[in-house]
């Protein structure tokens, strides 16, 4: 070979070396979105790693083993009891027919829309000493004073955990019985032909082969006890996310709300990380290629109606009741309706909690459809990392968000003043930019999740062959693409809108001053003990969430 054709060969390939190096701006794009999910959490870490003032051994001397002892008791007692709760009404909907069975099965995801601090405000107001339970009992037996009679603590650990079992449930129960619903009816005749009785098949065949799904539930429902704060600040609970409340707003200290942070991901990363690899050591085949379901059976008498009272029992606590104390204050104080502060929180609420779900369903289809396009391993390895916003409790992405913003704010605001020698004041932390952030970050995961599961459904010859007409990239989106996942696009838009209307510790701490929402407000006023001026915004909340739950029932049917 001359050296011309060396020359000419070395040319060929740097040529086809170039695209692989272009910058493309859907890989582009991708990166910098799942940069930005990112950097809070990494945030939190090189705060916590990096305080102006270490305060680590104060907290693990004094506050960090009681708040890690209540976090933990917290999290293990509401686990176990919504996995009894949700598997058992499950496994109860899904192979038997009593009573009420075609209504109990739907309304057992109505707690959904209860958020946990309103069912605690709830609660509080039904059982304390002026409430209807205690005053019909003085009544009844002619009580005088709390000393002529024992009643249980209200505010204690173990209310809080009944009331995040009451909300919470519904995560397990709808995987458990999605889970029921797919096994095969097969088992089921082999074990009855064998002798084994209801709960035998239960243990020995439903329980096994649904492990995967429950343990999933139950991952959600501690990673929900853990972003909670309502409920245990309401209830005087002290765990790791009211400590980073108290160490960063009373304490002053941005640091040592970064290390408090850092262990609740250090849990949550724990708890992901155990869950997945349950579900990783036990699978299960079907044997068959004909899938035939499970024969219902029929419960009568005593046992069909004990069957119905299970399943009616954490409805009514975790619906009815806090909905019935809510309505009630709401029409006893129907003036409230009118207030203006009232007002002006729903309209805050719609319009943060309406930008944030644009956004972050916009960017969640950019980022799936930039992937997909790009075909390159760094956007892919990405791509699961932006879910973790949604196992981060909201108090720590606040830490992780404001703090930053914080610095960058201040440095924004001296260079337009150096340049228009006019006080800018703080464009990014004094608006409510950081609120939408979060939630962005917060709530990712369920847009990535919806846009990639209603884009794999797309078959591949519509695009191809829409680029062979000559559409671009973006105009195959736009015209291909969206007409065929607008349905799951707007459920995603619902299901993110709700979730931000229902997040209270992220929004406690980046809404700009004077600035309430709906979760605000009600908090605020119940924490003031005055329940009447609460109900109104949450049963605002509630009705918000009936939609998601309404959503959520209609994609399960």
């Amino acid at each position: 070979m001359t050296q011309t054709d060396l020359q000419q060969s070395a040319a060929q390939k740097s040529k086809n070396r170039w695209p692989r190096l272009r910058l493309d701006p859907w890989s582009l794009g991708a990166v910098l979105i799942a940069a930005v999910v990112v950097a809070p959490i990494v945030a939190v870490f090189f705060m916590a790693l990096t305080p102006t003032e270490n305060i680590w051994p104060h907290l693990l001397s004094t506050t960090l083993p009681r708040y890690l002892k209540n976090t933990l008791v917290m999290m293990i007692g509401v686990g176990f009891f919504a996995a009894c709760i949700g598997t058992g009404a499950a496994w109860l909907v899904s192979r038997y027919r009593f009573p009420w069975v075609g209504w109990l099965e739907w309304v057992l995801l109505l707690p959904l829309a209860i958020p946990a601090y309103v069912g605690a405000y709830a609660l509080v107001d039904f059982l304390e000493y002026a409430g209807p339970v205690q005053t019909f009992l003085r009544s009844l037996f002619g009580w005088e004073t709390a000393r002529d009679y024992w009643f249980p603590e209200i505010r204690s650990i173990g209310a809080a955990v009944i009331v995040l079992t009451a909300a919470l449930f519904p995560y397990v129960y709808i995987l458990a019985r999605a889970a029921f619903r797919e096994q095969s009816g097969e088992a089921e005749e082999v074990a009855r032909s064998l002798g084994v009785g209801a709960i035998g098949r239960f243990l020995r065949i439903g329980l096994p082969l649904a492990r995967p799904a429950i343990a999933a539930g139950v991952a959600v429902v501690m990673m929900e006890t853990v972003n909670d704060f309502g409920t245990v600040d309401y209830f005087a609970v002290q765990t790791l996310t009211t400590g980073i409340f108290s160490v960063w707003l009373e304490s002053n200290n941005a640091g040592g709300a970064a290390q408090l942070s850092s262990v609740v991901l250090v849990l949550v990363v724990l708890l992901v990380t155990l869950e997945k690899s349950s579900r990783r050591r036990i699978k299960f085949f079907s044997l068959s290629s004909r899938h035939r379901p499970v024969q219902k059976t029929r419960l009568t008498g005593f046992a069909g109606w004990s069957a119905t009272a299970l399943c009616l029992f954490p409805f009514l606590v975790g619906f009815v009741l806090p909905m019935g104390v809510i309505m009630s204050h709401a029409v006893e104080n129907a003036e409230r309706w009118r207030d203006t502060e009232l007002v002006a929180a729903l309209w805050n609420t719609i319009t943060v909690g309406g930008i944030a779900a644009l956004v972050t369903v916009t960017l969640g289809v950019f980022l799936v459809y930039g992937v997909r396009l790009s075909g390159r391993t760094l956007p892919r390895l990405l791509m699961p990392l932006t879910t973790i916003g949604y196992a981060a409790p909201g108090a720590v992405l606040a830490v992780g968000i404001l703090i930053p913003l914080a610095v960058i704010d201040h440095k924004l605001a001296d260079f337009i003043e150096s340049i228009t020698h006019e006080r800018a004041g703080l464009i990014l932390t004094g608006s409510a930019f950081a609120l939408v952030l979060a939630y962005c970050v917060r709530f990712f995961a369920i847009a990535q999740g919806a846009a990639d599961g209603a884009l794999g459904r797309v078959s591949p010859s519509l695009p191809m062959a829409a680029r062979s007409l000559g559409r671009t990239r973006a105009q195959t989106l736009r015209q291909v693409y969206f007409p065929l996942i607008r349905g799951s696009v707007g459920s995603a838009l619902l299901l993110v809108f709700v979730d931000c209307v229902k997040e209270l510790p992220a929004t406690m701490l980046l809404r700009p001053f004077n600035y309430d929402t709906l979760a605000t407000r009600v908090h605020d006023q119940a924490s003031l003990e005055n329940l009447g001026d609460a109900s109104p915004g949450a049963v605002l909340i509630v009705l918000v969430g009936l939609v998601a739950v309404g959503l959520l029932a209609r994609a399960n049917r």
